[in-house]
């Protein structure tokens, strides 16, 4: 078995300097990050990576010993990951708040032509391991809704029922999803405060022109 490889500060940079054409915004779900990737893509000319869109792909290129948190999801049942556990377990045991599988994000990244930039979206952009990745602070944003946007915007689009329809206590399963975001996005706000990165609150007085043109002036385009 080859030696572990352990990751230099000249490695560090190097990877900068191969991400520098990539802008990130992440936050916390229900916030209208694909949207507004979407539109700042086709405003600016520049290509869509969306994490969510990669989720299957990214599940099945990934190993037991890689992503032990994601194998155990996958074993269970709707009714075990929705309504028998915690927000807080669920929050603390969902394979993309733990980081799983982010390497692939990079990897996907890496292998898109350098022109156009892209814009890379998601909820899987967690504040610590995006920051490294950074060549300037204008470079990434986060978007922070509140819990009445979050559920105003899954209405919206009609998802709000999606998980939680399909098991067999619908209430207290959307109850436990909706609290497991809302605590993910504090931990976001908290993240990214620590880290000095750039946020952008969203509340229902927001339309998407304007988080559009928030973003688009926080990543300086």
């Amino acid at each position: 078995m080859p030696p572990e490889r352990h990751e230099t500060a000249a490695d560090t940079m190097a990877l900068r300097a191969r991400l520098d054409h990539v802008y990130w915004i992440g936050g916390g779900s229900g916030a209208g990050k694909s949207a507004v990737s979407r539109r700042i893509a086709a405003r600016h000319g520049l290509r869509h990576y969306s994490t969510d869109d990669a989720m299957s792909d990214h599940a099945g290129r990934s190993t037991p010993e890689d992503s032990p948190f994601l194998t155990e999801f996958l074993a269970m049942d709707l009714d075990e990951r929705w309504v028998h556990r915690s927000p807080d377990t669920m929050l603390e045991t969902f394979h993309w708040f733990r980081g799983e599988g982010f390497g692939l994000i990079v990897e996907d990244l890496l292998q898109l032509p350098r022109k156009p930039g892209v814009v890379v979206e998601g909820i899987r952009l967690l504040p610590h391991l995006v920051k490294p990745l950074l060549s300037r602070p204008r470079q990434a944003v986060w978007l922070l809704p509140t819990p009445e946007f979050r559920r105003a915007a899954l209405e919206k689009r009609g998802s709000l029922w999606a998980i939680a329809g399909r098991t067999n206590d619908p209430e207290r399963a959307l109850h436990n999803l909706l609290e497991r975001d809302r605590l993910f996005t504090e931990r976001l706000q908290e993240e990214t405060g620590r880290l000095d990165l750039t946020v952008i609150k969203v509340d229902s007085t927001m339309t998407e022109d304007d988080a559009a043109n928030e973003v688009t002036e926080a990543l300086g385009l």
